[in-house]
């Protein structure tokens, strides 16, 4: 929805899949890698480098939830991106590690790291990588269970709302480590120079991480609360998502332009 909306404002916007995800290659499938979805976005800049109606310095990038805390990772020390925003911005180490919130139990992580070294030595000695579902299929135990958030989650990843055949709903269990040594926005201070948006819901329970990085961001940096608007809200919701995209057309358009 973005990129459509961005295109019509007039810049030329790139979507791809995740390496081990949807159409793009890459083994096991559902492969979870964090280093590695940085390099996706590294990856996508060198492609629009190489494309003669692209201008190599008016580069910039766009993450939604998990890729709110990819693209600034990947923007941190890719000083081709020149303009970096955020929509939703989720930093996927932390939640591995504390939960959403940070209210899990650090047993839960302990016993997710035994799990994940367990499956590692499992497929060295010839066993298929394990999947594991990260939306439970069902919807009776998610809302006796899950935050509001990840209710919200299901109604959007497992109904037409959000569904897609080729999208895995899951990850290799060894995604788990690499996650949770993995921290979006510890050096996010080295995008400076170069503008930061972050756009986060005033009632999604992910808003701290915006917040957060905000603080730890140098300047030109910018945070903008949509009222009224949830972590999901934001995927798709056209009255949330219409402010949005207005804020990031005039950011990219005063960066990016001439």
């Amino acid at each position: 929805m973005y990129a459509e909306r961005l295109a019509r404002e007039g810049f030329a916007a790139l979507v791809f899949d995740a390496a081990c995800q949807g159409e793009s290659e890459g083994e096991p499938r559902g492969m979870e890698n964090p280093f590695q979805r940085a390099e996706d976005v590294r990856s996508a800049v060198t492609y629009l480098t190489t494309r003669d109606d692209i201008d190599p310095d008016r580069i910039g990038a766009l993450g939604i939830c998990a890729s709110g805390g990819y693209v600034p990772y990947a923007a941190q020390t890719d000083h081709r991106i020149r303009g970096v925003a955020t929509v939703s911005a989720v930093d996927m180490g932390s939640v591995i590690r504390e939960g959403l919130g940070r209210t899990q139990d650090p047993a839960i992580l302990t016993g997710m790291l035994d799990r994940a070294a367990a499956a590692r030595t499992a497929e060295a000695r010839g066993a298929a990588p394990e999947l594991v579902a990260w939306i439970p299929d069902n919807a009776e135990e998610l809302m006796r269970t899950a935050t509001g958030q990840f209710r919200e989650t299901f109604e959007y990843y497992r109904t037409p709302r959000g569904h897609h055949p080729r999208a895995v709903q899951g990850w290799v269990l060894r995604s788990v480590d690499q996650l949770a040594q993995y921290d979006s926005y510890a050096m996010i201070r080295l995008i400076s120079p170069r503008p930061l948006l972050m756009i986060a819901g005033s009632e999604a329970e992910s808003a701290y991480f915006s917040r957060e990085a905000i603080e730890q961001a140098a300047e030109p940096r910018e945070l903008v609360v949509i009222d009224g608007a949830t972590h999901i809200d934001l995927y798709d919701k056209d009255e949330h998502v219409t402010p949005a995209v207005a804020k990031l057309t005039e950011f990219f358009g005063r960066h990016l332009a001439g």
